[in-house]
């Protein structure tokens, strides 16, 4: 399969002493994907691939789904495809439809945002897409409400091209030191009038709306043959082109994994990247009261959403009964490490005091833990 390169070269390179120990971008090789495939989605959330969120309003139906459609012969074995399947030919003037990923603030102190050693910077990722056009690419300062833009190009149909963004310094605005939303990474792939009307900040300006994704073309909902895949996604200190960029860093599966359930993570599932089991007591004949280990710290204290109802046993160590739990009916300890949940159970057969714990059951089994950005 054809690869293109397309770079834009500066002679400002910052020296390699400045690259981080572990990549800006997490999971850039799409290859943690904890949600699984989704269809028939309409409206902004968190997708397919971790730490990847697709905004959208009131433009089009789409899937997204773990693709091993990769560039060739560079060690990526899954990207993220993204897929129209109702088409919005006509986006009114506030609709929108662009791919971002969010980071904290800590992590990006390197960039020495806002003060005067602040530092330039370096988007790479590899794209295919059976159309081609103009996109922006935008970094959103989310904390002081400032914003970049860039407009790239694909200019072969159903091609991979490895696209590389540079981005100024900005001296102004800067990044608190904390696990708060930051620096917000944004691929916009079609837009209405209200986000392409003004003109493109090519140096960091306060953010106009207006202003956001001036000079993108691509329509990707116009059509439900249209999709677009993206990997490779690294996110560099300094100016570098196609050649003088560093190989993208890859982080094996553990340590990956590691990283995304610092935001989200399936507790009491079958699925082998998640804990199966969850331990406690009865409270009553009908309620249990069962701690979940969270195998990472995550960001924050999480909130707990069961996947669906009767999804779970609760075992009764002591007589062997096994009740499906029905809904969770309160959270009585929440912080970065552990969750105390009371769950309501389908029936009062339970005994108060007994032990107990939880496992999976059907297709949609578990519980999530969600401290997104």
């Amino acid at each position: 399969m054809a690869l293109t390169l397309h770079g834009i070269v500066s002679d400002n390179t910052v020296a390699l002493d400045r690259k981080t120990a572990t990549p800006l971008i997490i999971n850039g090789d799409m290859a943690i994907a904890q949600r699984g495939d989704m269809t028939g989605i309409t409206s902004g959330q968190y997708i397919t691939t971790d730490r990847f969120f697709i905004n959208m309003i009131n433009l089009g139906t789409w899937s997204f789904a773990q693709s091993t459609d990769t560039p060739t012969g560079l060690g990526f074995a899954s990207s993220l495809k993204i897929d129209c399947t109702t088409a919005d030919a006509s986006p009114a003037a506030a609709d929108n439809f662009y791919l971002s990923m969010q980071n904290e603030g800590q992590n990006l102190q390197i960039l020495e945002k806002g003060t005067s050693d602040a530092q330039t910077s370096t988007l790479a990722y590899w794209i295919k897409s059976n159309k081609t056009g103009n996109y922006v690419v935008e970094l959103w300062d989310r904390t002081n409400d400032r914003h970049v833009g860039k407009v790239v190009t694909i200019s072969s149909a159903n091609t991979w091209e490895k696209h590389i963004c540079n981005f100024p310094a900005d001296t102004t605005g800067a990044l608190a030191n904390t696990n708060a939303r930051s620096i917000m990474i944004s691929w916009a792939f079609d837009a209405g009038s209200n986000f392409t009307s003004g003109t493109l900040p090519t140096s960091w300006a306060s953010r106009v709306d207006a202003n956001r994704f001036v000079g993108t073309n691509l329509g990707l909902g116009d059509n439900t043959a249209n999709e677009v895949l993206i990997t490779g996604v690294q996110w560099e200190v300094g100016t570098y082109d196609a050649n003088s960029i560093p190989p993208f860093q890859f982080e094996d599966a553990g340590t990956s994994l590691a990283r995304c359930r610092r935001y989200f993570h399936i507790g009491v599932n079958a699925d082998g990247n998640t804990t199966g089991y969850g331990f406690g007591g009865f409270r009553t004949s009908n309620t249990a009261q069962i701690l979940h280990q969270f195998p990472v710290a995550m960001r924050t204290e999480p909130t707990a959403t069961q996947r669906a109802t009767d999804n779970m046993i609760c075992h009764d160590l002591a007589d062997g009964n096994n009740i499906n739990v029905d809904s969770i009916q309160s959270v009585l300890h929440n912080c970065e490490s552990n969750i105390l949940v009371q769950y309501t159970l389908e029936s009062s057969s339970g005994s108060a005091g007994d032990s107990c714990y939880i496992y999976p059951t059907g297709s949609t089994a578990g519980v999530t833990f969600d401290s997104e950005l």
